[in-house]
């Protein structure tokens, strides 16, 4: 499977963490939390958390603090497709690729629920042919991705797809919740909204850098399930964010890394790039201690999480378009995202040259 398209979307709304601190500051919720929990917001918003600014889909801002489930539903409900559209209409471009040449349509979210998902209204928006085979996969998290592209894989293996497109879409901001638990509010200070979509095919595109999808392993571990998850409180989704979470995503990581190398039969020093899912500030360094890499090895990680914060599962979606257009050398990447379950997932890219049309 080669990766032949990839695009990114986000909303226009940016906003630094300190307008959120701002914004915060005034609001009703905010002056319904303990002490505590206030001191807990201004560290994480004003100090260096790794985030500079984040993407929301809220304009102004205060929106964020309308916490209903109906005004979150409709958040979630009004921007996961466009968002969802824009990636997809991006990635299409970037593979050259018509809509009605696409034969299947993949899409991952868990900051909101849709029913006809939300494959119905992309595909609808996109122009994609009636008979496309269309997939809405939940409740994975931010490690969505990986299992989203393995699914594609498959379908095109059996040869019963030419094309297939792939999209992972959250609105973080659909999924906020506000109360004394720290995990809770720095899940508040972490999250941004945004899509990432790829366009894959059993053939490179010509004339380009390939991708190509080598290999893919996944980790779980339901025993740590209760360190990362959603649940439902009060009609909302609440996502639940333990201390513990950095050194989890580090050890599982690292783990799913050298299981994967002696199955592929590759050595670690013939891993070439590294393409890691941001978590947070903490999580990310916990992922660079464990696995032996360099500042540099995570850079685009580093930056995506300071420009958008943490994107749930498109995350690997910016990495990726970030590398490819860096000066990566060829060979062997290492992709890889983790979330909810507590579940780990990665995956070889061969990454090369442009290949010439014969």
């Amino acid at each position: 499977m080669f990766i032949i398209g990839l695009g990114i979307a986000a909303p226009p709304q940016r906003y630094t963490q300190r307008e959120c601190w701002s914004a915060l500051q005034k609001s009703e919720p905010f002056a319904r939390l303990a002490p505590r929990s206030r001191a807990i917001l201004q560290k994480v918003l004003c100090g260096d958390n790794g985030i500079a600014t984040r993407h929301l889909a809220l304009k102004p801002i205060s929106e964020v603090f309308n916490l209903t489930p109906d005004a979150l539903h409709a958040r979630f409900a009004k921007h996961a497709p466009a968002l969802a559209v824009e990636a997809a209409q991006l990635a299409l471009k970037d593979a050259k690729c018509k809509p009605d040449e696409i034969d299947a349509v993949l899409i991952s979210t868990c900051t909101g629920y849709l029913c006809p998902g939300l494959t119905s209204y992309v595909s609808e928006r996109l122009g994609l042919r009636p008979n496309v085979f269309p997939l809405d996969l939940v409740g994975q998290g931010c490690g969505a991705a990986l299992p989203n592209l393995r699914a594609a894989e498959a379908i095109l293996t059996a040869s019963r797809a030419g094309k297939v497109l792939s999209i992972c879409v959250e609105v973080c901001s659909a999924a906020f919740y506000l109360d004394d638990d720290p995990g809770v509010l720095i899940s508040a200070c972490l999250f941004g909204d945004g899509a990432g979509a790829a366009v894959l095919a059993n053939q490179p595109q010509p004339n380009r850098r390939r991708v190509e999808w080598k290999f893919s392993s996944s980790r779980l571990a339901p025993d740590k399930r209760d360190a990362l998850r959603f649940e439902q409180k009060n009609g909302m989704l609440r996502n639940i964010l333990s201390p513990q979470v950095p050194q989890i995503a580090g050890d599982e990581a690292g783990r799913l890394l050298n299981e994967s190398l002696v199955a592929a039969g590759v050595k670690r020093e013939g891993i070439t790039g590294w393409i890691l899912h941001t978590g947070g500030r903490d999580v990310l360094l916990a992922l660079r201690d464990k696995l032996g890499l360099t500042d540099s090895d995570i850079r685009h990680s580093t930056a995506v999480l300071r420009e958008f914060g943490n994107l749930s599962s498109p995350t690997v979606y910016f990495v990726l378009e970030r590398a490819l257009h860096d000066a990566v050398p060829d060979g062997l990447w290492w992709m890889s995202a983790f979330g909810a379950g507590f579940s780990c997932h990665g995956a070889l890219l061969e990454v090369g040259g442009v290949k010439r049309k014969a």
